[in-house]
């Protein structure tokens, strides 16, 4: 039965991902205050791991929560789950697209659906902003990362293992 529930959390989740792994965000924590799968601070954790990570986010946050619920077959069964409905409409697009690209119905429904993708993105921002920002150290350092990356064009990965290192050596937790 886990598994089938699994399957259908994560099959609706690839359904309405539109925008990428971020936008996933809302949709798990929301699966976090229905199931007793992952708590909202594991799910903080889980997307600390997949943005640190190589990968889509969205597919490793998928295998993490089915990891964590239902072992390897629940990862496999979530990873599944959530590409399946992507797989299903890319094809289809693919095959629609050249005919139907320069339609106005087509062209105002792509535009209706990027605000919603930006509005999702945001409100995992907002959602993992209020999970994180627990002191005035995490808050000092969000300050800081943003004026860094802002002023140094550097790979995220430098960041990334920087604030590693300052988490360890403060102890944020």
């Amino acid at each position: 039965m886990i598994y089938a529930l699994l399957a259908w959390e994560f099959f609706k989740i690839g359904l309405f991902a539109i925008g990428g792994g971020l936008v996933t965000v809302p949709f798990l924590f929301d699966l976090a205050q229905k199931y007793p799968w992952f708590s909202t601070q594991e799910l903080t954790d889980m997307i600390a791991v997949s943005q640190s990570v190589p990968g889509a986010v969205g597919i490793n946050m998928a295998t993490y929560a089915g990891f964590t619920t239902a072992g390897f077959a629940g990862g496999l069964v979530a990873v599944l789950s959530e590409v399946l409905p992507s797989m299903i409409v890319i094809y289809t697009i693919a095959r629609l697209l050249n005919r139907w690209h320069e339609n106005k119905y087509v062209s105002a429904i792509l535009g209706g659906i990027r605000p919603a993708v930006l509005a999702l993105i945001l409100y995992a921002g907002w959602s993992i902003t209020a999970q994180t920002i627990t002191n005035w150290q995490t808050l000092g350092l969000l300050a800081i990362l943003v004026l860094a990356m802002r002023l140094y064009k550097i790979s995220p990965i430098y960041y990334i293992v920087l604030s590693a290192v300052i988490g360890v050596v403060l102890h944020l937790v």
